[in-house]
């Protein structure tokens, strides 16, 4: 996947009487269940023997180059998991069971750990040697397409863009048991867009956003001058997106203003009904349990990348960094420049045979899931 990289590791189908042999001979210090994977450990090592699955709720292989273990984690594999790298640190071997085999895929490092209150609750190991595509299809099934959302909405985009976006919001996030609604069922003097919005919101609360935010119908409010609705923030409070606010009827579909809090606004290129597509875009990229991140990229790069995808036919998003997006079932990849030389990429996807269409790419990848 990256330019430069380890050569591939076979799998090797190997019983259980191997496990004590790579753990300290007949000493086992203790066996542990984690997110449904069988820990072994001993003085010399650690067997991590996951399902093959790709639930993400579920410890297992991730990608090519990955592997999560999910807690919470007994004690002794908190211990010894949080103090690797350290001098004299035993190996971690990694299997997956595949029907009635067990598939010994190599070792591992920690990458990444967290804890709350001293118990693991999420472990991120990075193998020495990448899986090849056909193994990890093995270890981590793909999804057949027809199971992926779908691009009906696409159709709709310049036709009928209610349509296009409650297709988009409902194809891409699961319904959610929410208990307390944060959106108003009360008659709203709102532009439609928005009312929809937040609408799908009551079961997909994910539609308002990951990264930035559309803030919750009672959380609405007009800038210091009374004169903008302010409806939606970035993540860090440093610029936010406004109607023009009357006390008239709201227009059908209102010009979107941009703002940096002390900068003269700047109108967004799409109106309302587009922006909210482009807004839903972004933040279902931004999201998304798989990603595909390059280094920066040039022009033909991004030609190369996009060839297969298809494109949004709306104007650029975001004044900062014009944006354009494309996409393919069950991804959405956003492309954005500053200069129209160096492009800024991300790739958000539903599940990891989403990717597919970027994974023979020669591309230096910073980050790929599929």
């Amino acid at each position: 996947m990256n330019d430069q990289v380890p050569a591939v590791i076979p799998a090797l189908v190997f019983d259980r009487e191997r496990v004590p042999m790579l753990v300290g001979g007949s000493v086992i210090a203790g066996r542990f269940r984690v997110g449904g994977a069988s820990v072994v450990m001993g003085p010399a090592g650690m067997v991590i023997i996951a399902e093959a699955s790709d639930a993400p709720a579920r410890s297992g292989v991730w990608s090519a180059e990955e592997v999560r273990l999910i807690g919470p984690a007994p004690a002794p594999v908190t211990e010894r998991l949080m103090e690797w790298g350290k001098e004299g640190s035993s190996p971690i071997h990694i299997a997956v069971r595949v029907g009635g085999e067990v598939l010994y895929l190599g070792t591992a490092w920690v990458s990444q750990a967290g804890t709350s209150d001293g118990v693991l609750t999420e472990c991120e190991l990075r193998f020495e040697a990448p899986l090849s595509r056909e193994l990890l299809n093995r270890v981590r099934p793909p999804l057949s397409s027809a199971r992926l959302p779908d691009l009906e909405w696409l159709r709709n985009v310049n036709d009928d863009r209610a349509a296009a976006l409650e297709q988009f919001v409902t194809g891409w996030y699961p319904t959610a048991d929410v208990t307390e609604s944060l959106i108003s069922g009360s008659a709203s003097r709102l532009p439609a867009g928005l009312r929809q919005l937040y609408r799908l919101a009551k079961q997909r609360p994910g539609a308002l956003g990951i990264q930035n935010r559309i803030l919750p119908e009672p959380d609405l409010h007009t800038d210091h001058l009374g004169e903008m609705l302010v409806f939606g923030v970035e993540n860090q409070g440093g610029f936010f997106w406004s109607l023009l606010w009357t006390h008239e009827e709201p227009e059908a579909d209102p010009t979107v203003w941009f703002r940096e809090f002390d900068e003269k606004p700047i109108a967004e290129q799409e109106p309302l009904s587009g922006f909210l597509i482009q807004f839903s875009l972004f933040e279902a990229s931004m999201g998304a349990d798989y990603l595909a991140l390059p280094r920066k990229l040039t022009a033909p790069q991004v030609a190369k990348l996009t060839e297969a995808l298809q494109f949004v036919p709306l104007r650029p998003f975001w004044p900062w960094a014009p944006t354009h997006f494309y996409v393919a079932p069950g991804l959405v990849v956003r492309v954005s420049s500053e200069d129209g030389e160096a492009f800024d990429v991300w790739a958000g996807a539903t599940h990891r045979s989403a990717l597919a269409p970027l994974a023979d790419l020669p591309i230096d990848w910073n980050r790929f899931d599929g």
